[in-house]
Protein backbone atom coordinates (compact mmCIF):
# COMPACT_ATOMS: atom_id res chain seq x y z
CA UNK A 1 0.00 0.00 0.00
CA UNK A 2 1.58 3.50 -0.88
CA UNK A 3 1.98 5.58 1.72
CA UNK A 4 -0.15 8.21 2.96
CA UNK A 5 0.69 12.11 3.01
CA UNK A 6 -1.30 14.60 5.81
CA UNK A 7 -0.43 18.18 6.54
CA UNK A 8 -0.39 19.05 10.36
CA UNK A 9 -0.70 22.54 11.85
CA UNK A 10 0.16 24.31 15.30
CA UNK A 11 -1.74 27.59 16.02
CA UNK A 12 -1.51 29.82 19.30
CA UNK A 13 -4.66 31.79 18.30
CA UNK A 14 -4.91 33.75 21.65
CA UNK A 15 -8.55 33.13 22.10
CA UNK A 16 -9.14 34.59 18.48
CA UNK A 17 -7.89 38.28 19.61
CA UNK A 18 -5.51 39.50 17.27
CA UNK A 19 -2.20 42.05 17.54
CA UNK A 20 -4.96 45.04 17.19
CA UNK A 21 -6.64 43.72 20.52
CA UNK A 22 -9.87 43.00 18.74
CA UNK A 23 -11.18 39.32 18.86
CA UNK A 24 -12.15 38.20 15.94
CA UNK A 25 -12.94 34.56 15.01
CA UNK A 26 -13.61 34.93 11.25
CA UNK A 27 -9.90 36.30 11.21
CA UNK A 28 -8.14 32.71 12.42
CA UNK A 29 -10.57 30.52 10.48
CA UNK A 30 -9.43 32.83 7.52
CA UNK A 31 -5.91 31.98 8.38
CA UNK A 32 -6.62 28.11 8.51
CA UNK A 33 -7.65 28.20 4.79
CA UNK A 34 -4.44 29.86 3.69
CA UNK A 35 -2.78 26.97 5.36
CA UNK A 36 -5.01 24.38 3.93
CA UNK A 37 -3.65 21.88 6.63
CA UNK A 38 -5.41 18.59 6.94
CA UNK A 39 -4.97 18.31 11.30
CA UNK A 40 -4.68 21.72 13.06
CA UNK A 41 -4.16 21.78 16.69
CA UNK A 42 -5.18 24.65 18.54
CA UNK A 43 -3.93 26.27 21.72
CA UNK A 44 -5.91 29.43 23.79
CA UNK A 45 -8.49 28.29 21.86
CA UNK A 46 -11.17 28.73 24.59
CA UNK A 47 -11.69 32.05 26.68
CA UNK A 48 -10.66 31.45 29.91
CA UNK A 49 -12.73 32.70 32.68
CA UNK A 50 -16.77 32.45 32.99
CA UNK A 51 -18.16 29.65 30.87
CA UNK A 52 -15.15 29.25 29.26
CA UNK A 53 -16.53 29.62 25.92
CA UNK A 54 -14.90 28.61 22.74
CA UNK A 55 -12.99 31.64 21.04
CA UNK A 56 -14.39 29.87 17.34
CA UNK A 57 -18.19 29.65 17.60
CA UNK A 58 -19.59 26.61 16.17
CA UNK A 59 -21.85 27.95 13.34
CA UNK A 60 -18.78 29.91 12.48
CA UNK A 61 -17.12 26.77 11.79
CA UNK A 62 -19.73 24.77 9.92
CA UNK A 63 -20.34 28.08 8.01
CA UNK A 64 -16.75 29.16 7.13
CA UNK A 65 -15.01 25.99 7.06
CA UNK A 66 -14.76 22.51 5.92
CA UNK A 67 -13.01 21.67 9.61
CA UNK A 68 -14.67 19.84 12.44
CA UNK A 69 -13.89 19.88 15.64
CA UNK A 70 -12.39 16.75 17.58
CA UNK A 71 -15.39 16.85 20.33
CA UNK A 72 -13.48 16.44 23.72
CA UNK A 73 -16.66 16.57 25.89
CA UNK A 74 -15.32 17.90 28.60
CA UNK A 75 -17.25 21.79 29.23
CA UNK A 76 -20.40 22.54 27.52
CA UNK A 77 -19.16 25.34 25.84
CA UNK A 78 -15.59 24.44 25.29
CA UNK A 79 -14.26 23.44 22.29
CA UNK A 80 -10.89 22.55 23.81
CA UNK A 81 -9.28 20.93 27.35
CA UNK A 82 -7.29 23.69 28.84
CA UNK A 83 -7.29 25.68 25.63
CA UNK A 84 -6.20 22.84 23.71
CA UNK A 85 -8.38 21.69 20.53
CA UNK A 86 -7.95 19.70 17.73
CA UNK A 87 -10.07 20.62 13.85
CA UNK A 88 -9.75 18.13 11.29
CA UNK A 89 -10.95 17.95 7.82
CA UNK A 90 -14.29 16.36 7.08
CA UNK A 91 -12.59 13.67 5.74
CA UNK A 92 -10.96 12.32 7.88
CA UNK A 93 -12.69 10.11 10.69
CA UNK A 94 -12.12 10.31 14.66
CA UNK A 95 -11.96 6.80 16.05
CA UNK A 96 -11.17 7.61 19.48
CA UNK A 97 -9.69 10.81 21.59
CA UNK A 98 -9.61 11.72 25.58
CA UNK A 99 -7.46 14.35 27.96
CA UNK A 100 -4.74 13.90 29.86
CA UNK A 101 -4.13 15.21 33.24
CA UNK A 102 -0.16 16.47 33.43
CA UNK A 103 1.84 18.14 36.39
CA UNK A 104 1.51 21.71 36.39
CA UNK A 105 2.26 24.98 38.16
CA UNK A 106 -0.28 27.12 35.53
CA UNK A 107 -3.29 25.07 34.27
CA UNK A 108 -2.73 22.95 31.48
CA UNK A 109 -3.54 19.68 30.11
CA UNK A 110 -2.98 17.66 26.77
CA UNK A 111 -5.39 16.07 24.59
CA UNK A 112 -5.02 13.07 22.01
CA UNK A 113 -6.95 11.58 19.50
CA UNK A 114 -6.55 8.67 16.98
CA UNK A 115 -7.56 9.49 13.58
CA UNK A 116 -8.11 7.96 10.30
CA UNK A 117 -6.73 9.54 7.66
CA UNK A 118 -7.28 7.85 3.80
CA UNK A 119 -7.42 4.60 5.23
CA UNK A 120 -4.06 5.30 7.37
CA UNK A 121 -4.33 5.22 11.18
CA UNK A 122 -2.99 8.25 13.09
CA UNK A 123 -2.21 9.60 16.74
CA UNK A 124 -2.05 13.08 17.33
CA UNK A 125 -1.36 15.12 20.95
CA UNK A 126 -1.98 18.72 21.49
CA UNK A 127 -0.37 20.58 24.58
CA UNK A 128 0.13 24.14 25.94
CA UNK A 129 3.33 23.59 27.84
CA UNK A 130 3.79 25.73 31.11
CA UNK A 131 6.01 29.11 31.70
CA UNK A 132 8.14 27.39 34.31
CA UNK A 133 11.44 25.52 32.86
CA UNK A 134 10.75 22.58 35.47
CA UNK A 135 7.35 21.90 35.17
CA UNK A 136 7.80 22.04 31.52
CA UNK A 137 10.08 19.18 31.81
CA UNK A 138 8.11 17.34 33.90
CA UNK A 139 5.18 17.27 31.66
CA UNK A 140 7.36 16.17 28.81
CA UNK A 141 8.55 13.02 30.84
CA UNK A 142 4.41 12.21 31.29
CA UNK A 143 3.63 13.16 28.05
CA UNK A 144 6.45 11.60 26.10
CA UNK A 145 5.94 8.25 27.89
CA UNK A 146 2.52 8.35 26.92
CA UNK A 147 3.16 9.17 23.05
CA UNK A 148 5.53 6.16 23.49
CA UNK A 149 2.75 3.70 24.41
CA UNK A 150 0.54 5.29 21.89
CA UNK A 151 2.71 4.27 18.99
CA UNK A 152 1.12 0.56 19.97
CA UNK A 153 -1.78 1.96 17.78
CA UNK A 154 -0.23 3.79 14.56
CA UNK A 155 2.04 6.55 13.65
CA UNK A 156 2.84 9.08 16.38
CA UNK A 157 2.59 13.32 15.88
CA UNK A 158 2.91 15.68 18.76
CA UNK A 159 2.56 19.52 17.97
CA UNK A 160 1.75 22.66 20.63
CA UNK A 161 2.98 25.99 21.86
CA UNK A 162 6.17 24.18 23.83
CA UNK A 163 6.78 27.65 25.51
CA UNK A 164 10.41 26.83 25.19
CA UNK A 165 13.32 29.48 24.38
CA UNK A 166 15.90 27.27 24.69
CA UNK A 167 16.62 25.85 21.28
CA UNK A 168 17.88 22.06 22.69
CA UNK A 169 17.42 22.10 26.41
CA UNK A 170 15.08 21.45 28.62
CA UNK A 171 11.08 20.00 27.47
CA UNK A 172 13.05 19.71 24.01
CA UNK A 173 15.86 17.37 25.32
CA UNK A 174 13.16 15.23 26.43
CA UNK A 175 11.43 14.86 23.71
CA UNK A 176 13.99 14.57 21.36
CA UNK A 177 14.88 11.51 23.10
CA UNK A 178 12.03 9.41 21.25
CA UNK A 179 10.61 11.98 18.84
CA UNK A 180 11.97 13.93 15.32
CA UNK A 181 11.54 17.52 16.60
CA UNK A 182 10.78 20.00 13.45
CA UNK A 183 12.56 23.75 13.63
CA UNK A 184 9.52 25.43 11.37
CA UNK A 185 11.38 28.18 12.51
CA UNK A 186 10.44 31.78 14.65
CA UNK A 187 6.58 31.93 15.14
CA UNK A 188 6.48 34.34 18.28
CA UNK A 189 5.98 37.06 18.56
CA UNK A 190 4.04 37.51 15.11
CA UNK A 191 4.71 41.09 14.76
CA UNK A 192 8.44 40.05 15.11
CA UNK A 193 8.93 36.74 14.99
CA UNK A 194 11.92 36.01 17.61
CA UNK A 195 11.39 32.47 19.45
CA UNK A 196 10.66 29.06 18.18
CA UNK A 197 7.77 28.66 20.25
CA UNK A 198 5.87 26.41 18.49
CA UNK A 199 6.83 22.72 17.37
CA UNK A 200 5.69 19.79 15.38
CA UNK A 201 7.25 16.33 16.21
CA UNK A 202 6.94 12.66 15.11
CA UNK A 203 7.74 9.13 15.62
CA UNK A 204 9.99 7.18 12.96
CA UNK A 205 7.08 5.69 11.32
CA UNK A 206 6.82 9.30 9.99
CA UNK A 207 8.50 11.36 7.60
CA UNK A 208 8.77 14.69 7.54
CA UNK A 209 8.75 16.37 3.94
CA UNK A 210 8.95 20.31 4.47
CA UNK A 211 7.95 22.60 7.07
CA UNK A 212 7.82 26.10 8.02
CA UNK A 213 6.22 28.68 9.81
CA UNK A 214 2.90 30.63 8.09
CA UNK A 215 3.41 34.09 7.15
CA UNK A 216 0.71 36.13 5.62
CA UNK A 217 -0.46 40.06 6.46
CA UNK A 218 -3.33 38.29 8.12
CA UNK A 219 -1.82 35.94 10.00
CA UNK A 220 0.39 38.48 11.45
CA UNK A 221 -2.30 40.03 12.75
CA UNK A 222 -4.47 37.58 13.53
CA UNK A 223 -2.87 36.19 16.59
CA UNK A 224 0.48 37.19 18.62
CA UNK A 225 1.75 33.61 17.19
CA UNK A 226 2.22 32.87 13.96
CA UNK A 227 1.15 28.97 13.11
CA UNK A 228 3.24 26.28 12.15
CA UNK A 229 3.10 23.54 9.73
CA UNK A 230 4.37 20.49 8.06
CA UNK A 231 3.67 18.04 5.35
CA UNK A 232 4.10 14.65 6.60
CA UNK A 233 4.14 10.93 5.13
CA UNK A 234 2.79 7.92 6.95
Amino acid sequence: MSRTEVKVASYNIRKAIGTDRTRRPIRILNVLEEIDADIVILQEADRRFGRRQSALPPFLIEAHSNYRAVPLDVQRDSMGWHGNAILVREHIAIEHHDIIHIPYLEPRGVITARLRVRGRPVSVFGMHLDLSGLWRTRQANVIADLALEEQEFGPTILTGDLNEWRPNAGCLKVFGKHFSVLDCGRSFHSLRPLARLDRIMHCDRVEALECGVHRSSLATRASDHLPVWARLRL
